[in-house]
């Protein structure tokens, strides 16, 4: 963004006004600050689709995706008559020929400049990208979808602008699947399309670079986003409603407070991924450590103290309100979790894993869910430990399923269970059909919370991929990634291309991970947690959305709707 549309605005000193549409806004607040933008001379940023006063001496910039909807709005700010002085178009991805040919024809003395900007997904975090697209779990999974493969193509031009702006040519992998073939047909898209992108690019023809890219389907990994998470993000996610990121909370007085949970809250992004016992227990010593550093050590209260003093107070403030906010939500969570969760976590642990604290090997997973469904917990919270049960065994018989269905209640939403199918995760099987379980690694060494021992299939994922351990039986290469990538980070010094400043951060390669149909915040944390591990590769993360375990579930029941009750949803999300 800077490199394009700020540097442009850079060569003219006049005050402009810069036009944006939804995604764009989201994309533009999840990267810089207004100030930023006042800096750069831009007065006032501006909704395209909502109705605005004409400035006839201003330029306008539009920041803006490449849809008829946004160029509709585009022409019809300057026909009949022009509401700006001109205008600078920056398009986040290709814009198609007809678009680009009407806006041609009807405002083509207008138009000072047209660019192709390659940013069609959403910096979310350091490590995790989406594609701003909840709705596209309906759209690739619903059995009655007519528009699969429009969304896949929407993903994988999407996918192509990642790369783009990381400066990768990766090569490609999908875990190949009998029930499901998704990631096999996204992976076939996104290798073509790189590969015509690269072609027509004008720096001239790109070879591969030290990347993979691992295409894979949610019903890989049913467990982890139905699992009760202990860590602070995924917890808070979970248990509290945040919308758009924002935490409401009521302060001292009783006034509602908003609170952001983003990458600028320092606080945040250094406790999000630890457990909940370590969060709670190292706020109020933070709170501490400032309250106490604000104390003069000698007593003496002298204008030159009180001076030093009123200096740091906004920094002060600044810090202390980041801890109330987090003492606030870490309490929150706590209070969740003495209420029920505790409880639940147990039995969920054990169901995931097949095996209790000490290791001994589940042998009745009923004895373990019975206890559940006896006591009075939470019709979600119920659905939740049944489909764990379920998983556990790779499936159950129609008579356990119906049984399940009436203890919980449920008899008019078992889509809730039943249309799990539709992500190819086995539900209902004949009592003779036995099918393994794939082999996890093994983690009894590391040091873990009791209620938090399940670790997310994507972990093993990763690391298997950067120690390049993947089976090419069931990761085929969808294109082979250059021989070097072994994930050590030992490159051949040859097969490197030229260091750019941004290459000098990170020595080694880097492994894109895209998830159809919704990655959750454990998984997010995986790939932080291998990075930090692997020093030479960093992991990155994204899907279509992020998922929290009651979105999911409702996404799941909407399965079986009609794309009219559907629209519902996407209000919902859009909203």
């Amino acid at each position: 963004i800077k490199e394009t549309i700020i540097a442009d605005c850079k060569k003219s000193e006049v005050w402009k006004i810069l036009i944006l549409d939804p995604f764009t806004t989201k994309l533009l607040t999840s990267c810089c600050k207004m100030s930023d933008l006042m800096e750069e001379r831009i007065t006032i940023v501006e909704d395209l689709f909502k109705s605005r006063e004409p400035v006839p001496e201003m330029k306008a910039i539009y920041f803006m995706s490449p849809t008829s909807k946004c160029v509709d709005a585009f022409i019809a700010d300057f026909k009949p008559k022009p509401k700006y002085k001109s205008a600078c178009v920056y398009f986040t991805d290709y814009c198609p020929n007809d678009l680009f040919n009407n806006m041609k024809a009807c405002c083509a003395k207008y138009i000072r400049i047209c660019k192709e900007m390659n940013i069609s997904f959403l910096p979310q975090e350091a490590q995790v990208f989406t594609c701003d697209d909840p709705g596209a779990f309906q759209r690739i999974y619903s059995p009655r979808s007519q528009d699969k493969r429009k969304t896949l193509e929407k993903l994988a031009d999407q996918l192509i602008t990642l790369c783009a702006t990381l400066n990768e040519f990766p090569g490609v992998r999908y875990k190949k699947d009998s029930n499901m073939v998704n990631a096999k047909t996204l992976a076939e898209l996104v290798d073509n399309k790189l590969s015509r992108h690269y072609e027509l690019d004008e720096s001239g023809k790109k070879e591969k670079t030290q990347a993979q890219l691992l295409v894979l389907e949610r019903g890989f990994d049913p467990v982890s986003p139905i699992l009760h998470e202990l860590t602070y993000q995924a917890m808070a996610y979970d248990l509290i409603d945040i919308q758009n990121d924002t935490y409401k909370y009521k302060s001292k007085d009783g006034s509602e407070k908003h609170a952001l949970l983003n990458e600028d809250d320092m606080l945040w992004v250094k406790l999000r991924h630890k457990h909940i016992a370590e969060v709670s227990e190292q706020i109020p010593k933070m709170v501490k450590e400032i309250s106490a550093s604000k104390k003069q050590p000698d007593g003496k209260i002298t204008i030159n103290n009180l001076a030093q003093m009123m200096k740091k107070m906004p920094a002060f403030r600044k810090q202390l309100t980041e801890k109330t906010v987090h003492l606030q939500l870490a309490e929150d969570c706590m209070k969740h979790f003495s209420n029920n969760v505790e409880k639940l976590c147990k039995a969920e642990q054990d169901l995931a894993i097949g095996s209790d604290v000490d290791g001994t090997k589940v042998k009745d997973p009923m004895r373990t869910l019975l206890p559940v469904l006896l006591n009075p917990f939470s019709k979600h919270d119920k659905i939740r430990a049944v489909l764990l049960y379920i998983f556990s065994l790779n499936g159950t018989t129609d008579e356990n399923l119906n049984k399940f269905i009436q203890h919980v209640k449920i008899d008019d939403e078992q889509e809730f269970i039943l249309n799990w199918k539709e992500l190819g995760v086995p539900i209902i099987t004949s009592p003779s059909f036995f099918s393994r379980k794939p082999s996890r690694r093994d983690r009894n060494q590391g040091e873990t919370y009791n209620l938090s021992r399940w670790t997310p299939v994507i972990k093993d994922v990763m690391e298997d991929a950067v120690e390049s351990k993947l089976d090419t039986r069931e990761w085929p290469h969808q294109s082979e990634c250059p021989a070097a990538w072994n994930g050590s980070g030992a490159v051949s010094a040859r097969q490197r291309n030229k260091p750019s400043s941004q290459d000098d951060r990170r020595t080694g390669s880097r492994l894109i991970i895209f998830v159809i149909g919704g990655i959750t915040y454990s998984e997010m944390r995986s790939a932080y947690e291998v990075t930090q591990a692997v020093k030479s590769c960093e992991v990155i993360i994204g899907s279509s959305h992020i998922l929290t375990p009651t979105s999911l579930l409702e996404d799941i029941k909407a399965l079986s709707k009609s794309p009219m009750e559907i629209l519902t949803i996407d209000e919902r999300s859009n909203a």
